[in-house]
C-alpha cells in the first residue's frame, strides 16, 4: 500500500489492521500447531525459541522508556515492562512462560540456558530490541502494534492446543490467558499513540513499513524453527548434527 495523501484517523487505523494479512497466524509452522499437526519437538522449538523474544520484551521496552522525555508516557509504558517482569505481587510473563516450557517438558535451566535458541531467531529478536534503541521513541512504541493481532493468536492457542496436545499440563496455560487483557490494553494505548503522532502521509507510509518490520521479525522467527524442526535442516546440518552456533549474549 502506498499513500500519497494523508489518511484519514479512521482510514489509517484500517491501513494498519489490514496488516494482520501478514501476522504469523498465518505461518505454516503456527497453523500446524495450531491443526494438532505439530511433533512435540516441535512446540518444544517453538517454546524455548519464543522465549528468547519474551525476555527481550521488557529489554525493549526499557529502550523506549530510555529515549522517551515525556513522563505522562513512561508512567503509562512502564506497566508493559512489569507485566513481564513481575512487580513482587504477580510473577509475571517471563515467569508464566517458564512454566508454559516445563508443561511441555522442558527444565527452567534448559530456557534460562538460551541453549535451544537458533541463531535466525537470536539476529531477528535483536535487530527488534536494537530498533528499540536506536529509534526515536514514537516509531519504537508504534512498533509494538503486532498487538493488534495478538488477542486472536492467542486465542487460537487457547482453543485449539489442550484437545490437540493433551500431553501438555494445564497450568501452563496461564501465560495465555493473562496477555489476552493484557494486550488489548496495550494495543488501546499503542493505536492512541499512532493516530496521533503519524498525521500526515509521509509519516503514516514511515509507520506501515515499520509495522512490516516487526512482522518480518515474527515471520522469520518461524522460518527458522521451520528449518530446524520442521525439515531437519539445523544451522551447519550439512557438517554437522551437533548444535555449534553460539549461545549466550554476546553484547
Amino acid at each position: 500500500m502506498h499513500i500519497s495523501e494523508t489518511l484519514t484517523p479512521e482510514a489509517f487505523e484500517q491501513a494498519l489492521r489490514d496488516k494482520g494479512a501478514y501476522y504469523h497466524i498465518h505461518h505454516p509452522y503456527h497453523i500446524a500447531m495450531h491443526n494438532g499437526q505439530a511433533t512435540k519437538q516441535q512446540i518444544q522449538g517453538w517454546v524455548a525459541n519464543r522465549f528468547y523474544y519474551q525476555t527481550n520484551i521488557p529489554l525493549k521496552d526499557a529502550a523506549i522508556m530510555a529515549n522517551c522525555p515525556d513522563p505522562s508516557v513512561r508512567r503509562q509504558w512502564i506497566q508493559r515492562i512489569l507485566d513481564h517482569d513481575g512487580d513482587g505481587e504477580s510473577e509475571g510473563g517471563i515467569e508464566a512462560w517458564l512454566q508454559l516450557g516445563e508443561a511441555v517438558g522442558l527444565t527452567r535451566e534448559e530456557l534460562l540456558s538460551e541453549q535451544h535458541v537458533l541463531p535466525g531467531v537470536r539476529f531477528a529478536v535483536d535487530a527488534y530490541v536494537n530498533f528499540a534503541r536506536r529509534a526515536n521513541w514514537q516509531e519504537a512504541a508504534c512498533s509494538s502494534l503486532t498487538e493488534l493481532f495478538a488477542p486472536q493468536i492467542h486465542q487460537s492457542r487457547l482453543d485449539s492446543w489442550p484437545q490437540h496436545y493433551p500431553w501438555i499440563k494445564e497450568d501452563g496455560y496461564f501465560y495465555f490467558r493473562s496477555r489476552l487483557g493484557q494486550a488489548r490494553r496495550d494495543v488501546e494505548h499503542g493505536l492512541s499513540l499512532a493516530l496521533e503522532i503519524f498525521d500526515t502521509a509521509e509519516k503514516q507510509m514511515r509507520m506501515l513499513e515499520i509495522l512490516q518490520f516487526k512482522l518480518d521479525i515474527l515471520w522469520t522467527m518461524l522460518d527458522a524453527m521451520t528449518m530446524a524442526y520442521s525439515l531437519d535442516r539445523a544451522p551447519y546440518h550439512t557438517v554437522t548434527d551437533q548444535p555449534v552456533w553460539h549461545t549466550t549474549r554476546l553484547v
